[in-house]
């Protein structure tokens, strides 16, 4: 009983309703596990398609996700829509997307459930984000995304798993889809029975015009937008551009060979420490300011994507990438709370929704940029692929300027609009 009490008592005291959207949360992402970092490879290898047309569906999700995501954020910071129904509709939408990528064989009905898949998680991280910022303060609110972020790893963490035994024992990727399917329907189901809507009536903005002129007259907004855009074509860059650099150009080597039951062991590596450090980096980078708490995550890019450099260089030993992976995980962890903390503590309490819109738009973006630049290098040489990766390290060195800018900014006492 003692230690039961130990365990409750790390955890942060958050609104129970939190705990019910991050078991929602972790079945959602279980179902994402099994999609995410075989997608790439199994329209490449399987359907046929080239790496750049792979990449450029990939990354067309970001199309409709932007429309996604100005009308989430939108329609979520609205009395008559709110962020449940907006939850609802997007995992409906998702779930459809799937089903057109199960039967897809050629790069139109490819195109079409990305389209669609990027509409409905656009219509998603506004209105998830949102909730959260409602049911926290500002005590306890970079633990409660902490938290989140661990259920979303978690899952994704044994979806992955899952779904390498799955590739690697029967060899069918179209379960794939399936199953990311069936996870969007039952996080359709715990959003209709267990979590009522939080939108504060008293807060929300009678005109959304004037918050979209609010919100894109904020100068740290447009400051920190720079960096995010960069922080997301990393994260991108991780789930795309490397599962196929390691299957064409490292798998290449007669030392080693990266097939989806290696990409499985590595990337559940890189997840399970994803789980394990969220809460612990948090709480050591809570006592720093958002633009220092920042620069953590700099440093592990530029470390993984030297390590990924010389895994290309040498004998391609797993050791480089899991080292890789490692360093990449620890900027993971401590980029999501501290990113979605700063966007929450810049906006006023009627637009939470259009600022998190703003915020979810640069992960569009970044998840455009990734998969599209990614596909690209990996349909080219291996000298241009192995070059890639140093200059996603020069690329660093504008995120720390928008960082050193960001906090000047922050030093305001009044910003002015």
């Amino acid at each position: 009983m003692i230690r039961l009490h130990r365990l409750s008592a790390w955890f942060p005291n958050i609104d129970r309703r939190l705990w019910i959207l991050m078991i929602g949360r972790l079945l959602l992402q279980f179902g994402t596990g099994f999609v995410l970092f075989y997608a790439a490879v199994f329209f490449v290898n399987e359907v046929g398609l080239s790496p750049s047309a792979v990449g450029l569906g990939l990354g067309s999700e970001s199309i409709t996700g932007v429309v996604g995501r100005v009308l989430g954020g939108s329609l979520a910071d609205s009395p008559r829509w709110g962020r449940r129904k907006i939850l609802l509709i997007s995992a409906a939408i998702s779930s459809l997307a799937d089903l057109v990528l199960v039967f897809s064989h050629n790069f139109p009905t490819f195109l079409l459930g990305n389209l669609l898949m990027g509409l409905g998680i656009g219509l998603y991280w506004p209105a998830t984000e949102a909730v959260v910022a409602d049911l926290t303060n500002p005590g306890n609110r970079n633990e409660a995304f902490a938290l989140n972020r661990l259920a979303d790893s978690l899952g994704l963490g044994l979806g992955v798993v899952l779904g390498g035994l799955l590739i690697a024992t029967t060899g069918s990727y179209r379960v794939m889809f399936i199953i990311d399917s069936i996870s969007f329907l039952i996080f359709l189901g715990v959003i209709y029975r267990s979590i009522p809507e939080t939108l504060n009536h008293e807060h929300t903005s009678p005109n959304l015009l004037y918050s979209w002129r609010f919100v894109l007259r904020d100068r740290s907004l447009q400051i920190f937008a720079v960096a995010n855009i960069l922080f997301t074509t990393y994260l991108a860059l991780l789930n795309s551009a490397l599962p196929l650099y390691l299957t064409r150009f490292v798998s290449a080597t007669p030392a080693t060979t990266y097939h989806p039951g290696m990409i499985s062991i590595l990337f559940t590596w890189y997840i399970g420490l994803c789980v394990l450090l969220q809460l612990p980096i948090v709480r050591v980078l809570r006592p720093l300011d958002y633009a220092y708490a920042l620069l953590v995550p700099v440093g592990g890019w530029a470390i993984g994507f030297g390590l990924i450099w010389c895994a290309g260089q040498s004998n391609g030993s797993p050791m480089w990438i899991g080292c890789a992976l490692a360093v990449m995980a620890i900027a993971t962890v401590a980029y999501n709370p501290s990113a979605s903390a700063l966007i929450i503590s810049l906006a006023p309490d009627s637009q939470r929704g259009v600022y998190l819109s703003v915020n979810s738009l640069c992960w569009a973006t970044g998840y455009f940029i990734g998969p599209t630049i990614g596909g690209w290098a990996m349909g080219e040489s291996q000298a241009i692929a192995n070059g890639f990766w140093l200059g996603a390290i020069g690329s660093l060195g504008i995120v720390v300027l928008m960082l050193q800018r960001l906090d000047r900014q922050l030093q305001i006492p009044a910003r002015k609009f």
